[in-house]
């Protein structure tokens, strides 16, 4: 088995490759041209970011810093807003629907260590994907860890830690990420506490 089948086996592997090492290096040079370019320069952006990831869909913005562990396992969908400091642990897949908001300081991991004391000293590591359907919304400060799928239209209180799957259609919230309510009638009439949609949508 090859050091990439490897690292998508989702079983635990020693990761000191040094082709590995090489070939994460070529992500983090792109990554520090697109974390030191300037805000105007919109076009060169986008073109670093078809660069880094493995594909990106029309209308995505990040803002700078973005931190990636490779780039090129991380798949964004359409019109992607992700906020400042975005981490990206993507050693396998991350899928990112349409439409997703990613506020700051969030922390995306498809990487983990063996609880196990020697396997962690031998730099043991397993990787497993992580899926965020469309029209999520990430709260800051969040972390969402591997193997977790969040269902499509769904809102992660910030400072969440999201362990396990999560739903679609419901606000979810805490450290363990938990389920507080579905999205219903409530959120048709307000859209802040008790603050109603009604007559405060500018258009």
């Amino acid at each position: 088995m090859n050091p990439t089948e490897k690292m998508r086996s989702q079983k635990v592997y020693f990761s000191n490759d040094e082709t590995l090492l090489a070939e994460q290096m070529q992500c983090l040079e792109t990554l520090y041209d697109f974390n030191h370019s300037r805000p105007s320069e919109v076009e060169k952006r986008q073109t670093l970011m078809k660069q880094i990831f493995a594909s990106v869909g029309e209308g995505c913005y990040i803002e700078p810093p973005l931190h990636a562990n490779w780039g090129r396992h991380t798949h964004l969908g359409k019109h992607v807003y992700a906020n400042f400091n975005l981490t990206l642990v993507d050693d396998t897949d991350i899928t990112i629907g349409d439409a997703v908001m990613i506020g700051p300081n969030v922390t995306i991991a498809t990487a983990g260590h063996p609880i196990e004391p020697e396997l962690r000293r031998r730099v043991g590591q397993f990787n497993i994907p992580v899926s965020i359907g469309n029209n999520v919304w990430i709260g800051a400060n969040s972390v969402v860890l591997p193997g977790v799928t969040i269902g499509e239209n769904t809102v992660i209180g910030a400072g969440s830690v999201v362990t396990k799957d999560i739903p679609a259609n419901v606000v979810a919230v805490g450290s363990p990420c938990k389920v507080l309510r579905a999205i219903g009638e409530h959120d048709r009439t307000y859209y802040f506490q008790d603050r109603p949609l009604a007559g405060n949508v500018l258009e």
